[in-house]
Formats: structure tokens, sequence, C-alpha cells
């Protein structure tokens, strides 16, 4: 398992180059932004020349898609948590939205620069990004699946009531529309998300979708 993107710190030298090499460029890209990291740069932190760092990444644009992507896996699994626990359909759906937000709102807060490279990626839909919307997309649709099994929801189309939670939400949930809002204080936005997780609950509830 790869080890997540920041500080090495101690034993370091022990984890897998590529790993090394994703937790500096992170670091980098949070300090510099993406056009002022070098692939050499990288290289010397890690003690490597730069003609190693290509053994890994192609590039400097696929060490700093490893690095989106790597960011986007983890938030993909404390989605998979969420989809995966005992709870109600119900109550999991919209632990899943609030948490879908929170960390793209927390990503815009505490690294910029990462944030802005992902939506660079979103924009030209990127291979990252497509691999990205499919987990996603499963996920939401295992927890809408269990809902319909057990009653919780009663949507008229399955893949309209799927159509209708990604509309219903998208403005929490894209990096683009979310970067928007960037000045929007939180207790707004959560007061917005919180009614339109009501309106999807509702309707997937009474089958208006």
């Amino acid at each position: 398992m790869k080890r997540p993107a920041g500080s090495l710190g101690k034993g370091a030298d022990s984890a897998p180059a590529d790993s090394r090499l994703l937790a500096i460029a992170a670091d980098q890209l949070k300090e510099f932004g993406p056009r002022h990291i070098t692939v050499v740069g990288i290289a010397d932190a890690a003690g490597m020349t730069h003609a190693n760092v290509y053994r890994y990444f192609t590039n400097k644009a696929a060490l700093i898609d490893a690095v989106a992507g790597q960011w986007l896996r983890r938030m993909e699994a404390t989605i998979a948590d969420i989809a995966d626990s005992p709870d109600p359909a119900d109550d999991k759906l919209e632990r899943l939205i609030q948490a879908w937000a929170q960390i793209h709102r927390e990503l815009l807060t505490e690294d910029r620069h990462l944030f802005d490279v992902y939506c660079t990626a979103t924009e030209t839909f990127r291979p990252l990004v497509r691999k990205h919307r499919a987990r996603m997309r499963q996920l939401i649709e295992r927890v809408l699946d269990e809902g319909i099994v057990t009653g919780k929801f009663e949507p008229r189309d399955r893949e309209k009531a799927h159509a209708f939670i990604s509309d219903a939400v998208y403005r929490f949930i894209n990096p683009l529309t979310v970067r928007l809002d960037a000045d929007v204080p939180q207790d707004i936005l959560d007061q917005r998300l919180a009614v339109m997780i009501r309106v999807v609950l509702r309707a997937l509830a009474n089958g208006s979708v």
C-alpha cells in the first residue's frame, strides 16, 4: 500500500521509491504550486537523480496526476467506509453526501494548489477523473440499491434516481462549483446542503423520481 502524501518523517528511506516521490511531490506542490516544482527538485529531495524519477513517472504531469489520484483514492476510501456501514440506507446516503462535500471544502481550504490541479483535471476530463467518477457512481448506486431492497427508497426509475441525486448536490461535490463558492461562509453552505439532502431523501422515499 502506498504511503499517503505528506511529510516523509522517520523511516522514509525505507519506503518504496514511488511512495517517497509522491510524498515529496505532494509537499512541494502544496508549498510552491504545480508551475514551480520540477522533477529535478523532487529528485534532489529524494536523494536520487532525475533520470531515476522517470522510472516511476513519465513526466512531471504524470507525477502531479499521481498526487491528485492518491488524494482521490483516500476520499473514495472514506466514502466506501460509509457505504459499507451497517446503518440504514437513508442515513448512509445523508452521511455520504455530507462527507463528500466536506472533503472537497477541506482540500480547498488546506491545499489550494492541489485543489486547482483537481479542477484542471476535471475541466479536461483526465483519466484519473473519469476513473474517480466511475468509482463514486458505484458507491452511490450501492447505497441506492440497498435502499430500494430494504424499502427505504421507492424510486420510479433507478437511473433517473441516481441522476437526481447527482444533480441535486452537484454544487457541493464538483470542484469547479466548490471553488466558485470559496467565499461563501461554511454555515450557509451547510444549511443549503442540508436542504438539498432533505429534498433528495424525500423524493427517493415517496417515488417522486
